[in-house]
């Protein structure tokens, strides 16, 4: 099977590459920039990402697998794509001078196509501006020995792109691997003909492939798996069982944290543990406000949780989590390069020493791969297509201090705000919604009375791998109705007549980035 290696230098666009090539039928992996090149020699094609160091700064042993890379490429001719910081480390290595720009690039802006090239066939033809995003503060200053341009930037006249044709390196400056860069996907495309990459990737092959390094992985030991309903953990867990069988025991953690009356349905023969530890996680949450300290609370007390169990169990030598790579890129795990947002329950917060190894079949997947790969094993609707719900749950969704009041009355706000949604034939439009309780109190009245309430924040957004996202409008643009109004209202005056507690319902319409889905 083909493959391309994905070499990831810290860039937040890194993934978007990897889905790309996996929708074009090629399988791909992200190694991080220091990872041994004899792991990674085998593959048909490497792409360097983008990321925000400079390459003229002090020399960085990450750099080492780019560099043995290019001097395997002299002899096999394996073919290199450079993207952004990827373009400068190549040219940097052939002894390109790399600068400081005066006018540094960020956002939207055209370049122009200059020369023909295997690498922009049937994407831009000669003469034509494109737009494209540029992501960058240096740039190349002059075309190094062997490299012909083949675009350059309208306005800064920057280095667009190059090729080396013979040895089978190309070049870009701007990020084809985003929506803003037009046609951007089909240079990737043509990079992975000029690669040789037979498109003969799918789900079915993907699983196939897990359930080997699953099976190889394990061997006859045991496995524990933290299971929570959710679509992560039920995918994680039913691709595990298809591999190892009885091997695998799933135990599932009422963390006391989790939505209201919330249950398990998986493949039915897949046997579940359940284990009530609410009080624990609730007393050790007791007058902690900072959110990570909450998440590295909750994610020591489930290793905790689950090492104590596996001694049960006995012989138990695996953990397994539905860690998925958008945990994996937000949590900064992935690449020495790359700065955290924040950590996940999943890849954050857990103990230095821990006794048992961890297991992530989905680590690098995408949610709407998981999606597509748990569909494949069997697992129903109702599981695959449910909305995202947080490893620590409900305690990143209560800003501050959390207690068993404030989850009582989030899980109650939480309710009827999904209810209400369905009922309105909107849960499906979205790709994730939830309530936000916040740490603050405001007058209202109600009856004759004056009420000093909790605010709580409705959030739902759109959004394919939860990388990026856009609030949910609440409208029907083609009948020209605002249903905005009509359901907000509606489950506003809903929560505030039903939960004690709350007075006032606010909406949060900022996009991700700047902000994160969730609040914490």
């Amino acid at each position: 099977m083909s493959a391309v290696a994905i070499i990831d230098f810290g860039s937040q666009f890194t993934q978007l590459i990897a889905r790309q090539v996996r929708e074009m039928g090629v399988y791909c992996e992200i190694f991080q920039s220091n990872i041994s090149f004899e792991i990674i020699s085998k593959f048909n094609g490497f792409i360097f990402s983008g990321g925000p160091q400079s390459v003229n700064d002090s020399y960085s042993e990450t750099n080492e697998v780019a560099y043995e890379i290019i001097k395997f490429n002299e002899v096999t001719n394996v073919p290199i794509l450079g993207i952004c910081y990827g373009q400068q480390l190549i040219c940097h290595y052939f002894g390109a001078k790399i600068k400081r720009e005066f006018n540094q690039e960020f956002g939207k802006t055209k370049i122009k196509i200059l020369k023909e090239s295997p690498i922009i066939k049937g994407a831009w033809d000669v003469n034509s501006e494109v737009d494209v995003l540029m992501n960058h503060a240096d740039s190349v200053e002059i075309t190094p020995q062997g490299f012909t341009v083949i675009a350059s930037g309208v306005i800064n006249q920057t280095i667009a792109i190059i090729a080396n044709e013979q040895r089978k390196i190309y070049c870009t400056q701007f990020h084809p691997e985003v929506k803003a860069t037009i046609n951007g996907s089909k240079l990737l495309s043509n990079f992975l003909d000029i690669a040789d990459c037979e498109r003969d990737w799918t789900m079915r092959s993907l699983i196939e492939k897990q359930k080997e390094k699953i099976k190889n992985t394990v061997g006859e030991k045991k496995v524990i798996a933290a299971v929570s309903g959710g679509v992560d953990s039920s995918v994680a867990a039913a691709l595990t069982y298809k591999a190892i069988g009885k091997q695998l025991n799933c135990i599932f953690i009422n963390t006391g944290l989790l939505r209201k009356n919330q249950t398990i349905t998986m493949l039915e023969e897949i046997p579940i543990n359940y284990v009530d530890k609410s009080n624990l996680f609730l007393s050790r949450l007791k007058g902690i406000n900072d959110p990570e300290e909450k998440r590295k609370i909750i994610g020591n007390t489930f290793i905790e949780v689950f090492e104590k169990e596996a001694k049960k169990i006995g012989d138990v030598d695996f953990l397994m989590q539905g860690t998925i790579y958008s945990d994996v890129v937000e949590s900064g795990h992935n690449s020495g390069n790359t700065s955290t947002i924040k950590s996940h329950h999943n890849v954050g917060g857990l103990p230095e020493k821990m006794n048992l190894r961890l297991m992530e079949p989905l680590r690098y997947l995408f949610k709407d791969e998981v999606r597509l790969l748990g569909k494949e094993i069997g697992l129903a609707d109702e599981i695959i297509f449910q909305h995202p719900f947080p490893g620590p749950g409900l305690a990143v969704r209560i800003i501050g201090e959390v207690d068993e009041k404030k989850v009582r009355i989030l899980q109650e706000v939480d309710e009827i705000y999904i209810n209400t949604m369905k009922n309105y034939d909107l849960y499906n439009k979205i790709w994730q919604a939830f309530a936000v309780l916040l740490p603050i109190r405001t007058v209202g009245v109600m009856g004759d009375g004056r009420t000093y309430g909790y605010v709580c924040a409705l959030r739902a957004v759109t959004s394919s791998d939860g990388m990026t996202a856009d609030a949910f409008p609440f409208e029907n643009k083609s009948q020209h109705s605002l249903i905005f109004w009509d359901f907000l209202q509606n489950v506003s005056s809903i929560i505030v007549n039903s939960v004690s507690g709350v007075n006032r319902v606010v909406y949060d319409l900022t996009s991700k980035p700047p902000a994160t889905i969730e609040w914490e």
